[in-house]
């Protein structure tokens, strides 16, 4: 099985528009634009475009991986609990003889809205490039191998796959992540100490190979 793709909070908070619309719920993240285009123009989508590009887990149960509930205080009911509008693919909270239930699986519980797994800790890597002295910071998943922050760090550098990645002195496991090549997360650290993490971060420095790779 391929590994999953992981985002950071940030990556997912930039779609954040109707006509590219992403959410996050329960360590997953799903891009509803599909969703926004089929149900384009209906009022239920309203409380879906704003919430875009936020996490909602708190719209559902973590153990029965539904939507919450509650108790309507009228009917004695247990209905959908909405506090921000009910919302597409949730039934009326009273028999209603125009609402359509032939749509198949709700939006929530169909896999093809998913797109990766939301990063349970994002850290920053400082890479620099010997060979030119360029100097990077870059957020990445504490989840990610380095060959997958590689590949983040392609848009500076295309030849990046033409380097050794190093840290204090010996090469990296490239299929490791930062923490398994025993680079530690000091975020905690830096920020009881109040210190600019940037200027201290652990350094992982690249060195220039012969052969270049294909830009």
């Amino acid at each position: 099985m391929p590994r999953p793709k992981y985002f950071t909070p940030n990556e997912v908070s930039i779609h954040n528009t109707i006509d590219d619309l992403w959410v996050s719920f329960l360590g997953k993240v799903y891009n509803l634009t599909p969703l926004c285009e089929q149900y384009k123009g209906d009022v239920l989508l309203k409380p879906i475009i704003q919430s875009a590009g936020k996490d909602i887990s708190h719209w559902f149960n973590p153990k029965l991986k539904d939507i919450r509930t509650h108790v309507d205080p009228l009917t004695g009911c247990v209905i959908p609990y909405c506090p921000n509008g009910r919302f597409v693919h949730i039934p009326p909270p009273y028999p209603h003889s125009d609402w359509a239930n032939d749509f198949g699986r709700p939006w929530w519980k169909d896999d093809s809205y998913l797109v990766g797994i939301l990063s349970k800790k994002t850290r920053f890597a400082k890479i620099i490039n010997t060979l030119t002295s360029q100097e990077q910071v870059i957020e990445v998943c504490s989840e990610e191998i380095m060959s997958e922050i590689l590949d983040r760090y392609l848009k500076y550098n295309s030849h990046a796959g033409s380097y050794t990645w190093k840290y204090d002195g010996r090469n990296l496991d490239m299929m490791k992540t930062l923490e398994q090549n025993s680079i530690p997360d000091e975020d905690e650290e830096f920020y009881k100490l109040s210190m600019n993490d940037d200027t201290f971060l652990q350094a992982i420095h690249l060195y220039f190979n012969d052969d270049l790779t294909e830009a």
